[in-house]
């Protein structure tokens, strides 16, 4: 076959589950355009940016073939087991090749540009440089220091010195200090020594290294019992062989902290790679590691696409945490996608977590995993004590009891640090009037039957909607009955800040929830703010992630109890978790920690288990309801949701879609549905969807491959918006 009868297999970015044809721009040869390769092609009357997945045979039948535009590499972007796996990962969530490849891109790479240059820019001391004449304690001389012991990278300057760009000025403008660019992967300098482990660690850091290829590795440790320091264990024998190292952490928040840690304890450049970031500096750091460049790298979810030409070692930190799970566009899930990519690679996946997901229990248990369990603290640390307060019939200031007060005022007075845990962010979460019971509910989310409230913001001036953000200024007077009696009900961050700012004078409080951390480091800059000295912090779950106080002696948990009568079926695992991962905030040092549960409801199974067996005990006994009632880990599922701007064009989509799961016949997969959503209308849109399950996932894939080609081409497809969730975390 000639060059002539052959054209270029291009998935593109476009919600169509195929690839589509072109021939090779004028002058270029099919032949010399790698798969893997990126081109610019004219689709209808836009341009796209699509991959080379192939080439085949010219279809003389179809239309003239349009020629691409430009071929924009001479070399592959996604290449060899990244692009085998995103190949995998196309079938698994049955999304078109096209949308998987560019959500695995870059933006800047997405968007057309070339592959960056991977340099650095390196400051280092002047040959023949005297310092002498700085002022001692000013941030040139402080600089000046940190150059004098070894040139270093603008991001360990980041780390080491914020603030440091302006001196770094003054220092070249008297000729006393340069930037080079150097290309990452230098040699590692001696890296500040770690603790000596203790012999569960040891266990577990040998359990990893003895891993020759592919392994699962659960290593379940309690809070603060040094995970991380396995991991850095782990991670410098990986380097040792010349490998690179992934870890992936569920919090932007919780990037700068691990790298600076990591910095300093590899003494190698240390990538981070996330959202956060620039379009630029992502790519940057995307095209060193496929060079092999960056050897470790840091990253959130998005990062498990990064190229890993020299692999050697996958972590997950905290893997149960659900923001490894992308709810929108691809729903690919961080944590398995990583299983797939070590298996691809041939490498071990460390999956660290304080209380795992119930599927990795499931497998652990099962023997598909290495289990390995870190059961006490590290270093002289012990377990917090646990006291449920039972605040029934008791007075609360903005939610606290007198109780929770007087302690909060002996923490602080004895020196140390108070974490106020309100997983509700905002002033308050409902605006009622309290002559007639009107209360404020978002006109795009609420349907007569679900009415859905507006969060209280600023001190109660405005309203919020937390799904479809809209906002709107709090009503001077009721919009019912015209009544001046307008009450914030409920407590969120925001007001208990107020009230502890109002009772405690003398000491910092800081709020830590998403409305206070939007710029960028603004979670870093809090944290530094308060320091070692005693403290008030009021925050939601992102102070539960893997923070390391260690001045922190109490944490205090309020407005727990909405979520002990969820209905969705994964509410008490995410409940249990979240309450042993902030419980073990508290004393995570020298200093001995106490957990204070403020609760209408001590009795509660939830808590009780949790009291005293702890989160295993609590697994345990989930895991028997889960096989009982058929939900996973015992069953698969995939979750068909559709939206409209009314009801009728859903349930006419999701009718079809039953019909089609039913036609294809495949045995052991229910269909349950059509439904109206938890949340039945949102942004405007009327939600409903359709719960498919199976014992095997073999099934439940037969059934979406059989179903789905129908539904893309079924007119009814096109009246509504319709997306597929395999493997759903979020029912809602």
């Amino acid at each position: 076959m000639s060059s002539d009868d052959t054209v270029l297999r291009v998935a593109l970015p476009v919600p169509l589950a195929r690839l589509f044809d072109y021939r090779a721009p004028e002058g270029v040869d099919v032949e010399a355009v790698p798969v893997g390769a990126r081109v610019r092609v004219m689709f209808g009357p836009r341009e796209l940016i699509g991959v080379v997945a192939g080439t085949g045979p010219i279809d003389t039948a179809a239309r003239e073939t349009k020629a691409a535009l430009a071929v924009l590499d001479t070399a592959p972007v996604l290449q060899g087991e990244l692009l085998d796996s995103l190949r995998w990962l196309a079938r698994y969530v049955h999304a078109p090749l096209g949308e998987v490849l560019a959500t695995a891109l870059p933006a800047a790479l997405r968007q057309g540009g070339p592959m960056p240059d991977t340099d650095e820019i390196v400051w280092r001391p002047v040959a023949g440089a005297s310092f002498d004449k700085l002022k001692r304690g000013a941030m040139p001389q402080r600089l000046a220091e940190l150059l004098s012991e070894r040139a270093r990278t603008e991001d360990e300057l980041d780390d080491a010195l914020p603030g440091w760009r302006t001196a770094a000025r003054a220092l070249a403008t008297k000729g006393l200090a340069e930037p080079i660019r150097t290309t990452p992967g230098r040699d590692a300098v001696p890296g500040t020594p770690g603790p000596v482990l203790n012999d569960e660690q040891r266990a577990a850091v040998d359990a990893i290294t003895a891993h020759d290829g592919f392994g699962a590795v659960l290593l379940e440790g309690v809070t603060g019992s040094g995970k991380t320091e396995v991991y850095l264990q782990a991670i410098a024998d990986c380097l040792a062989r010349g490998k690179q190292a992934l870890v992936l952490v569920p919090e932007i928040g919780l990037t700068p902290q691990t790298l600076a840690r990591f910095r300093a304890r590899l003494g190698i450049d240390v990538h981070a790679l996330h959202s956060g970031l620039n379009d630029t500096a992502r790519a940057r750091v995307w095209a060193a590691a496929s060079r092999g460049q960056a050897r470790v790298i840091v990253g959130t979810r998005s990062a498990i696409f990064t190229p890993l030409p020299a692999a050697g070692l996958i972590v997950v930190d905290e893997e149960h945490d659900g923001s490894y799970k992308q709810q929108d566009g691809i729903r690919y899930h961080a944590r398995d996608f990583a299983l797939v990519r070590g298996k691809a690679l041939d490498v071990p996946v460390v999956l660290g977590s304080a209380t795992p997901s119930l599927e990795t229990l499931h497998n652990a248990q099962a023997g598909r995993y290495t289990h390995v369990r870190l059961s006490k603290r590290a270093g002289d640390a012990k377990p917090p004590a646990v006291r449920v307060l039972d605040i029934r019939k008791r007075a609360l200031d903005a939610g606290l009891s007198p109780e929770l007060l007087a302690k909060i005022r002996a923490t602080v007075d004895a020196g140390g640090q108070v974490l106020v845990f309100r997983n509700r962010r905002g002033y308050a979460p409902v605006l009622l009037c309290h002559d007639c019971g009107w209360s404020a509910a978002c006109k795009r989310c609420s349907t007569p039957d679900h009415p859905h409230p507006m969060t209280v913001h600023a001190g109660g001036r405005r309203l919020q909607c937390h799904h479809c953000g809209a906002r709107q200024p709090a009503p001077m007077a009721c919009p019912d009955c015209g009544g001046l009696a307008l009450q914030p009900q409920g407590v969120g961050t925001e007001r208990i800040e107020e009230r502890l700012v109002e009772l405690f004078t003398d000491v910092p409080v800081l709020r830590v929830d998403r409305g206070s951390t939007r710029r960028r480091d603004a979670l870093e800059s809090l944290l530094a703010q308060l320091g070692d000295r005693p403290g008030i912090l009021v925050g939601t779950q992102m102070l539960a992630k893997g923070h390391d106080l260690p001045n922190l002696t109490l944490v205090a948990v309020v407005g727990i109890d909405e979520g002990l009568f969820s209905a969705d079926f994964r509410a008490g695992e995410k409940l249990a978790q979240l309450l042993i991962q902030v419980a073990g905030r508290a004393g995570r040092a020298r200093r001995a920690g106490e957990v204070w549960l403020q609760t209408h409801h001590p009795a509660h199974p939830l808590l009780q288990t949790l009291i005293a067996g702890g989160y295993r005990a609590f697994a345990d006994g989930a895991l028997a309801e889960r096989e009982a009632a058929g939900f996973p880990p015992f069953a698969h599922l995939a979750l068909m949701r559709a939206e409209a701007k009314s009801a009728e064009p859903n349930a006419r989509f999701l009718a079809l879609a039953k019909s089609c799961f039913d036609d294809a016949g495949i045995a052991d997969v229910d269909v349950h549905g059509p439904l109206p959503a938890p949340m039945p209308r949102r942004a405007g849109f009327q939600r409903a969807q359709l719960l498919v399950s199976a014992p095997h996932r073999r099934a439940l894939h037969a059934a979406l491959d059989a179903t789905l080609p129908r539904l893309r081409d079924a007119p009814e497809g096109k009246r509504v918006r319709w997306s597929l969730d395999v493997d759903p975390i979020d029912l809602y």
